[in-house]
């Protein structure tokens, strides 16, 4: 199955055709790239705008 990234939060998601963060079904499987966020208080999430832990798509 093709990883989708969801247009709002940027989350990447593996499964199901709704967001698991902000719950809406607007997904896209056309994104660049990847950054895995462990820590949201990190400087590259913050830059980011990511508020939980997980992958998100660098450009959506």
């Amino acid at each position: 199955m093709a990883k989708k990234a969801c247009k709002n939060c940027k989350r990447v998601v593996a499964k199901g055709n709704v967001c698991p963060v902000c719950k809406t079904p607007d997904l896209t499987s056309s994104f660049q790239g990847v950054a895995v966020i462990f820590d949201a208080d990190s400087e590259i999430a913050k830059r980011l705008g990511v508020t939980a832990p997980g992958k998100y798509a660098l450009k959506v």
